[in-house]
């Protein structure tokens, strides 16, 4: 089993459930059932394409938390470095 097999096997539940939320507040009720063949593409392009833009918004956002705990820790460790240097 490759390692895109595992990846997608853990996330894919997650990813159901957003696409079916998306699709919800698109118009597009019960989009898990529906025959996806029988949208338009333009409606299933709505769906890939919120999906992809809500999944960025999260990276961001998640990264955005991390890269300002990372600063606070490099403040920290400026000031440590400091007081070792007077020493």
């Amino acid at each position: 089993m490759t390692l895109q097999d595992k990846m997608n096997k853990s996330y894919k539940p997650a990813l159901d459930s957003l696409k079916t939320e998306i699709a919800s507040e698109l118009g597009l009720s019960n989009y898990d059932s529906i025959d996806k063949g029988n949208l338009t593409a333009r409606q299933n392009g709505y769906v890939g394409g919120y999906m992809t833009k809500t999944l960025v918004d999260m990276a961001e956002k998640s990264l955005s938390g991390n890269m300002s705990s990372m600063s606070g820790n490099m403040s920290s460790m400026s000031g440590n470095m400091s007081s070792m240097s007077g020493k």
